[in-house]
């Protein structure tokens, strides 16, 4: 009989140490509420509680990830759009995120959601796809505002994915599409302006130097020749000017034909 009391009292008293003992994690901290009522924060480590009185929450502090679920938009312009998005948090303040909300998830989850929609339903489309950085900290900020009063900091929001209507990437894509072309039309032009520049000077300095136009005559059939081609076509200008040589031989046969006539004439005489 003694011993069986020994063995319930042994049970009894490993029972209490079990439920006295509390260990508190370096990523948490605990909450003591005794009779219901916050006696204060334990700090990572072994802690004794008196048991059916004390009462410890754990509370993370650790940076925790929300998704923020696809949430079909209209943009300021009209436009519907469906975007998903996640936030970062994470408990600043233990005894307020278990006394002031029930379910910290849950409340930053809906939150968020609502936020999400009134900070994009103020910006147009082109702002929502270009100006990404400037929502997520319009949003982070009033998700901060909220959630401080839970001890809870939100140290990021960040858009994930921004789902458009197949007829607007079709617009879209012909906007792009009409933009390059546009560009594409202005190099063009202006590089036909810069060769119309170039071409002018060059006219001007063969129009001072004719025999420079000769020169790139010959510099072209030179070129054509290098292909092997069959067929050659003589510049106009270049057919003048073999005539005028032509000519010119001709012209300087006909004057040493004459001095040379002369020459012997005066022989006879002498």
């Amino acid at each position: 009989m003694a011993v069986l009391i020994t063995v319930i009292a042994v049970a009894i008293l490993l029972l209490v140490l079990a439920l006295s003992l509390k260990i508190v994690t370096e990523y948490q901290r605990g909450v003591l509420f005794r009779l219901g009522r916050v006696i204060g924060t334990r700090e990572p480590g072994l802690h004794v509680i008196v048991p059916a009185i004390d009462r410890l929450h754990k509370v993370s502090l650790r940076i925790v990830t929300q998704p923020i679920q696809s949430q079909g938009i209209i943009t300021r312009d009209n436009v519907s759009v469906d975007i998903a998005a996640v936030a970062y948090y994470r408990v600043i303040d233990a005894v307020k995120s278990i006394v002031a909300i029930e379910n910290v998830s849950a409340a930053i989850d809906q939150i968020a959601q609502t936020t999400l929609r009134k900070v994009v339903g103020q910006h147009t489309l082109d702002e929502t796809l270009a100006e990404t950085d400037r929502i997520n900290v319009d949003i982070r900020e009033i998700l901060e505002l909220t959630a401080t009063e839970w001890g809870v900091e939100v140290t990021l929001v960040e858009l994930k994915d921004i789902q458009l209507p197949e007829d607007m990437k079709r617009a879209m894509a012909k906007e792009a599409e009409a933009e390059r072309e546009k560009r594409a039309k202005i190099i063009a032009a202006e590089g036909e302006a810069m060769a119309a520049a170039s071409l002018g000077q060059a006219s001007d300095i063969m129009m001072e130097h004719p025999l420079a136009l000769q020169l790139r005559n010959l510099q072209t059939l030179i070129e054509i020749a290098v292909d092997k081609n069959s067929t050659v076509v003589f510049p106009a200008s270049l057919m003048s000017t073999i005539s005028e040589l032509g000519s010119f031989l001709s012209h300087e046969s006909m004057a040493s034909d004459r001095l040379r006539t002369e020459v012997l004439v005066d022989g006879d005489r002498q």
